[in-house]
């Protein structure tokens, strides 16, 4: 199951108490105050770990809480802190605060690692309170509480294309042609429920990741559809494939259809909008197909777009396709202050 949004609570450790003891042996008159400190509490922590692709895991545990420091004993012995609690998660997830949606950090690097609750600090025992004008101190710090967030997990998929379209375009067949990916393929709309990735090797030796994002329809960006949910995860790709269906039968234009997604990426994200596209004419090989490709060609040439008709279904125009992608996708890699 692909899980890509959850809430969940943290909670650091508290710190331990300090100690008030007095040293009491034969022989050691006035031995005085000998009470430890409490160890301090653990952090909360998030690590970016490739192996995760979803948040699954936190769906069904939402509360999680690092340990607690050891209280401070006599002999001026401190108490043991606590061990940090590691919580591992998909590359790409943003951390939110749940209730004012503040952003507490992009974790988009292999092993990057996030601080969300910091461990309470140990109280001091008797013995940090002794003076020369105040020899028997009896009193000693209790531990400082950990912190409490109640936090928003957002995964953004990472990858190098993302491929976007109206429902049965034909991209979870392209993305399946083209890569090891096997997403689910049926002649109704919105057969992609979740994003799929795959992995491309392009001519120059290149490896690159495609991501197939479930169809778009008009007001994606307001929430109707699926786009909504998932236009987040084209954000952070160099570059943008715009599967446009030629096929006659649905009675739609495909310059009005590659505008129409063009206004969506657009009201989700100017900066996404922006970014290096390529257009894919899909279905060439269908009856009545060629007389809707000259038209969108022409179209894409005068926004100085590339435009390949392909046929995802038999292969036709794939290989162009690749090397048009290969020459347009962007050398610098995507960096989270890019969006």
């Amino acid at each position: 199951m692909f899980v890509d949004e959850v809430e969940i609570e943290v909670r650091a450790g508290d710190g331990g108490r300090g100690c008030v003891s007095f040293r009491r042996e034969k022989y050691v008159p006035r031995g005085g105050p000998d009470g430890g400190d409490g160890g301090h509490g653990g952090d909360v922590i998030f690590e970016a770990d490739p192996g995760l692709h979803t948040l699954l895991d936190y769906r069904y545990q939402r509360h999680y809480r690092a340990g607690r420091g050891v209280h401070g004993q006599g002999s001026n012995k401190t108490g043991a802190s606590a061990s940090h609690l590691i919580l591992r998660v998909p590359v790409g997830t943003v951390v939110f605060e749940a209730d004012t949606r503040g952003c507490l950090g992009d974790l988009a690097a292999r092993g990057e690692e996030l601080i969300v609750a910091r461990g309470g600090r140990g109280g001091r025992g008797n013995a940090r309170f002794a003076s020369s004008t105040h020899q028997v101190p009896r009193q000693a710090e209790p531990g400082r509480p950990g912190e409490r967030r109640r936090l928003r997990l957002e995964l953004k998929l990472l990858a190098d294309v993302g491929i976007v379209g109206f429902p049965n375009a034909g991209k979870s067949t392209l993305i399946s042609k083209l890569s090891a990916a096997r997403p689910k393929v049926a002649a109704y709309p919105f057969t992609t429920l979740t994003p799929h990735l795959g992995l491309v090797r392009l001519e120059d030796e290149r490896d690159i990741v495609l991501a197939d994002i479930p169809g778009l329809v008009p007001g994606s960006a307001q929430g109707k559809g699926l786009g909504s949910r998932f236009l987040r995860h084209v954000e952070r790709c160099r570059l943008l494939l715009n599967v446009i269906d030629l096929d006659p039968a649905t009675g739609r234009d495909p310059i009005a259809d590659f505008k129409a997604l063009q206004a969506e990426l657009q009201a989700y994200s100017p900066a996404l909008a922006a970014r290096p596209q390529v257009v894919a004419a899909n279905k060439r090989d269908l009856p009545g197909s060629t007389i809707r490709i000259e038209p969108l060609e022409a179209f894409c040439q005068r926004a100085g777009l590339p435009c390949c008709a392909i046929s995802a279904l038999t292969g036709e125009g794939l290989a162009s396709l690749l090397h048009t992608v290969a020459a347009t996708l962007p050398d610098e890699a995507w960096h989270p202050t890019a969006v």
